[in-house]
């Protein structure tokens, strides 16, 4: 099937603008979604389920290969991940306000690379929306599915810094019946002053009143909290992820998402010289060194889902050594196909082990 796409599907849709190419995936999947008996026979073929779960967040992880956020920024499609072998789908980054994003062209491939750089600005519909979007797949409500649903929230664009706490409060109320996780961006290069919000101040306002939020909510309904992530830049100093290490440890944050894309442009492609974030395989280098720093700073207490310039299992398997418990694919579904995930989870289910 990689094989297929690499030769056949993969020059067509490259052929395309990449951002009319990811529309035409999306709606392919978001009807995929919809045909349940298709979705579950493909399901059985493709997802890789070990004996023994990842338990993580007190939740149950099929495999450890999950799809990152910004592949379905609506919530369209999630529902087909298991078809296409995803342990796990994280979706957004949504933000309070609708808003349309950058202007275009804002995605630009490297396939020479393995890379993507995209500036696309948290384009989508917006929280109030998606969640609509969520009770109506879901039948009304309730958190029924194969596989956990993550749900990556930022700041809207026209929000202004110092009111940044209450739009993600707004985001964090709207979505969080919806979601079995929900991962905190503070990270994209692609809004204005968004990467001020990890600094030590900002980040720990920021996250005590999500926090406070979440156990109000919890208490109410008489339910353990939702895990609360946070996803970090690889362009932090070692200095700066260990203020942030502090801040997640104080205010009892459940795990981290390491990383968003770079700004910096490593080999090879140091030339280019398009604006935005650079994901894929010039990132993985970095991403490793992150993971890898925040396992040792926290002696593997605080569990990291990796991401960045995975493709295959040597990769993700690098990623897991590094410290990952699971792995995040984006860039990746780009060059290799949507059925990329099975190849790494078969490869990584011997690495397995339960999370309590």
């Amino acid at each position: 099937m990689g094989f297929y796409y690499e030769k056949v599907v993969r020059p067509v849709l490259f052929r395309m603008d990449p951002e009319k190419a990811h529309d035409l995936g999306v709606t392919a999947l978001d009807y995929l979604g919809r045909v349940r008996p298709l979705c579950r026979f493909m399901e059985w073929w493709n997802l890789v389920e070990p004996p023994r779960p990842i338990k993580l967040f007190g939740l149950e992880f099929p495999n450890a290969v999950g799809l990152a956020a910004g592949m379905d920024k609506n919530g369209r499609f999630w529902r087909a991940g298991p078809a296409l072998g995803f342990g796990h789908v994280e979706i957004g980054t949504v933000t309070y306000r609708q808003q349309p994003g950058n202007e275009r062209p804002r995605v630009f491939r490297y396939p020479e690379h393995g890379a993507i750089i995209n500036r696309m600005g948290f384009n989508n519909e917006g929280a109030e929306a998606i969640a609509s979007r969520l009770r109506q797949q879901l039948g009304g409500g309730g958190k029924t599915r194969r596989i956990p649903l993550g749900i990556n929230i930022g700041k809207s664009r026209i929000v202004p810094l110092d009111q940044a706490v209450e739009d993600y409060l707004h985001s964090f109320r709207s979505l969080v019946d919806y979601a079995d996780y929900i991962v905190v961006n503070v990270s994209s290069p692609n809004t204005r002053d968004l990467r001020k919000l990890q600094a030590e101040d900002q980040l720990d306002v920021l996250l005590a009143e999500l926090r406070e939020s979440n156990l109000s909510r919890a208490r109410k309904l008489g339910q353990q909290p939702t895990p609360l992530l946070l996803k970090i830049a690889p362009d932090l100093s070692f200095r700066e992820i260990d203020n942030v290490l502090e801040t997640l440890e104080r205010r009892e944050v459940n795990g981290i998402v390491a990383t968003n894309t770079t700004v910096e442009r490593p080999q090879p492609m140091h030339r280019v010289r398009e604006s935005g974030g650079l994901s894929g395989a010039p990132l993985h280098r970095r991403s490793l060194q992150v993971v890898n720093y925040i396992h040792r700073c926290t002696g593997g207490r605080l569990p990291i889902i990796g991401v960045g310039g995975i493709s295959g299992p040597e990769t993700a398997g690098a990623m897991m050594d590094a410290g990952a418990t699971l792995v995040q694919i984006y860039s990746g579904m780009v060059y290799k196909g949507p059925f990329v995930a099975k190849g790494i989870a078969r490869a990584l289910a011997p690495r397995q082990s339960n999370w309590i």
